[in-house]
């Protein structure tokens, strides 16, 4: 169990920081970006992947999705 521990990534501020420049650019419009953003997303859901358990996952992710369809139908507003 101890080694287990030792072996699972931590999420770095770096990690979520990459994450947010990447779908920041995407959502610009500077679509050459979406690779970063779903290497920089698919390392991001693997790390807490291995943290969380499932319901964790599935809350965080809709709260995130939630936050981005806000801001995309603000924007659209504007």
């Amino acid at each position: 169990m101890a080694n287990d521990i030792q072996s699972l990534d931590k999420i770095t501020p770096e990690d979520i920081a990459r994450t947010f420049e990447s779908a920041y650019h995407v959502f610009q419009g500077d679509h050459e970006h979406m690779e970063d953003l779903f290497k920089n997303g698919a390392g991001l859901l693997q790390k807490s992947a291995q943290k969380f358990t499932s319901t964790q996952l599935v809350l965080g992710i809709a709260a995130i999705a939630g936050v981005a369809i806000f801001f995309i139908n603000r924007a659209d507003k504007n």
